[in-house]
């Protein structure tokens, strides 16, 4: 191999070339750059390939912005974005997305750049032991040897074993030869120089296998059997390779977070009721159960149940908590992208379920049908009194025009709010949940529509859910797609993500809504034992964690249009109105 004097060569850049052309030439569109000293071959020739139209490229100050932006890039793709960090605290601030990404099944890959193990616990500056950080949690793990020669023609050994870990590594982030997609860790240590002049041959390298940005490396959007929450497609399971649920045991169709589109599907073949969380992407049809937690409550409903087949992770609710975790009931979990549900000890997990030949239970699924339909809520506004707005009759007149404004001027409420977002977001549209007490409120009172949603439900946080919906956001609008991603959280979620709210001049600005529900406190609290143990100066000291931060100075701080809502009518004018960018929607809500 003949080196050409004229570069400015490093092995650090010619290592980071060889591994992130080997991710992109397999179909890896996204990377997410935190800036760093010990980073910079990985950054700069992440930054190269954005420049040969290869790659979208995304730089955050925070690394735990970063990984929640990847985050949601890898929930919308169901192909993991990468992220780049430098040594030290930095990674230990990719914890928190790496065990959601654990928790949750979605792909993700971290690139750690690293001192060399000869500068490891000897007091090296910015130093730690970052091999084994995410041992917990990865589906892959490697401490990358360190980089030593350059390499002018792409024909090294070095260069050869570096592409052959990125294939490595893809591959177990997807899910390949574990359970689950999830996260990957590859560790990166570098010796000075640190950088040097990219490669020629790196864009040609990382275009060799590329396709167009969205598809994956097989040629398809799906990636799962048990769920479709996650990605762009269900997968139809191989009908040889499918559990039989027969017709007989009284039968329920539960969904979690990120169940999709199977598990409704399953529950109309079989004629079962369905009661979907309205994280799950299952919300929709005609066997959606409305009001589920009465009447899986109910010992004349819920109290029969014999059978339940679970698609994704049920995390909203206590009642079906219970359920799943009766004695009495038969459960049948279907693996999905998350972990797997075992409640009570004796689930059987299967990779896919299909509905047996012969007559569902007709008189059951119509129990649960004519409870559903007594239990289901209008939340619209009342329509307006058109012939008393028409009387020539004054009082008349006059009471429709009073009425008219009464709505109009009426204060928002939490049921109002959500019904709100559910009403205006459609299928080309996102909506991403945060972990707020408006998710519960969405899930109890929301009817069916089949629209795309997100939430981080893996461990059920509130790390990251702006960076999430902005990954979301940034990985569905590509290529000028239409739609609009909304995010509807409480202010506790929001305060403790808002460093991701900046955005670097020059990067695409994503349509992106943020709705708080702002009622100056946790508030969720209220409804769980706490509230029932502690006075009232402990919970507001200690539970609460009361606030009077001043949103719109926040907005427009991080260049954000910013809006309050104190009305419904205000509220749908916003949400409907066309979005060309990032708007932060501010509703007041009573504690």
């Amino acid at each position: 191999m003949v080196l050409d004097n004229a570069r400015a060569a490093a092995p650090a850049t010619d290592a980071a070339a060889a591994l992130l052309a080997g991710l992109v030439s397999r179909g890896v569109r996204h990377i997410v750059v935190s800036p760093g000293s010990r980073s910079q071959a990985l950054a700069l020739v992440a930054a190269e390939l954005e420049r040969q139209g290869l790659v979208h490229l995304h730089v955050r100050i925070d690394e735990r912005v970063a990984g929640f932006t990847a985050l949601g890039i890898g929930r919308e793709t169901g192909m993991p974005a990468v992220v780049v960090c430098t040594s030290g605290t930095a990674v230990a601030n990719l914890v928190p997305a790496a065990l959601e990404a654990h928790h949750a099944g979605v792909p993700l890959l971290l690139l750690t750049a690293d001192r060399p193990p000869e500068l490891r616990g000897v007091g090296a500056n910015q130093t730690t032991r970052q091999p084994g950080l995410f041992r917990s949690a990865v589906r892959l793990e490697a401490d990358l040897a360190v980089p030593t020669v350059t390499d002018d023609d792409a024909s090294s050994a070095q260069t050869a074993e570096l592409d052959a870990v990125a294939a490595s590594a893809l591959a177990a982030a997807r899910g390949q030869g574990a359970r689950a997609a999830g996260p990957v860790h590859l560790n990166v240590p570098f010796r000075e120089p640190l950088a040097g002049a990219a490669p020629s041959w790196v864009a040609e390298r990382a275009a060799s296998g590329a396709r167009p940005a969205g598809e994956n490396a097989d040629g398809s959007g799906a990636l799962y059997q048990g769920g479709g929450g996650i990605g762009e497609a269900d997968v139809a399971p191989e009908a040889e390779a499918a559990h039989v649920v027969e017709p007989g045991p009284r039968t329920v169709v539960v969904a979690g977070a990120d169940a999709g589109a199977a598990a409704e599907q399953f529950a109309h073949d079989g004629g079962f009721p369905l009661i979907a969380e309205i994280v799950s992407g299952s919300r929709f049809g005609r066997q959606i159960v409305h009001g589920y937690r009465a009447l899986v409550n109910a010992p004349e409903l819920g109290g029969r149940i014999e059978r339940a087949v679970v698609f994704g992770r049920p995390t909203l609710s206590r009642e079906v908590t219970r359920l799943l975790m009766r004695d009495d009931v038969e459960v049948i979990a279907v693996r999905g992208p998350g972990e797997p549900v075992n409640l009570n000890g004796s689930t059987l997990a299967v990779d896919a379920v299909r509905a047996g030949v012969g007559e569902g239970d007709r008189a059951w699924l119509g129990e649960w049908m004519r409870a559903s339909r007594a239990r289901a809520v209008d939340l619209s506004p009342p329509a307006p009194d058109a012939d008393g707005l028409a009387s020539v009759v004054p009082h008349e007149r006059l009471g429709a025009i009073n009425a008219e404004l009464e709505v109009m001027r009426a204060p928002l409420d939490r049921p109002a709010l959500v019904d709100a977002l559910w009403r205006a977001t459609w299928p080309h549209d996102r909506l991403v949940f945060g972990s707020s007490r408006i998710v519960r409120v969405a899930d109890e009172l929301l009817g069916g529509k089949k629209v795309a949603v997100h939430s981080n439900r893996g461990l059920a946080g509130i790390d990251g859910t702006i960076a999430t919906a902005t990954g979301v956001a940034l990985a569905s609008q590509v290529e000028e797609r239409p739609g609009v991603t909304r995010l509807l959280l409480g202010d506790l979620a929001f305060l403790h993500d808002v460093g991701a709210l900046m955005l670097p001049p020059g990067e695409t600005e994503p349509r992106l809504q943020v709705v708080v529900g702002n009622d100056g406190g946790g508030t969720i609290f209220d409804g769980l034992e706490v509230a029932t143990v502690a006075g009232d100066d402990a919970m507001a000291r200690v539970q609460y964690t009361p606030h009077t931060a001043r949103l719109e100075q926040l907005a427009l701080a991080f260049g954000w249009e910013y809006h309050r809502c104190a009305t419904r009518v205000a509220l749908d004018q916003v949400l409907t109105a066309p979005t060309g960018g990032r708007q932060l929607i501010e509703v007041p809500l009573p504690r």
